[in-house]
């Protein structure tokens, strides 16, 4: 199952157009990230880890 979601990111004053792909998948649970520099994936993985556990 895959979904797909059109959102915007800011960069400072300017807005832009983001796409967000998501598939769900028998296995180990994992996900990545990717179309980030180095460091804001880093942080972006903490951000999404910390969300996903406050789902439960």
């Amino acid at each position: 199952m895959v979904a797909l979601v059109s959102t915007v990111a800011y960069l400072g004053l300017e807005a832009r157009s983001v796409e967000v792909q998501c598939q769900l998948a028998n296995g180990l649970p994992s996900f990545k990230i990717v179309g980030l520099p180095d460091k804001a994936v880093g942080e972006s993985r903490e951000r999404v880890q910390s969300a996903l556990s406050a789902m439960g």
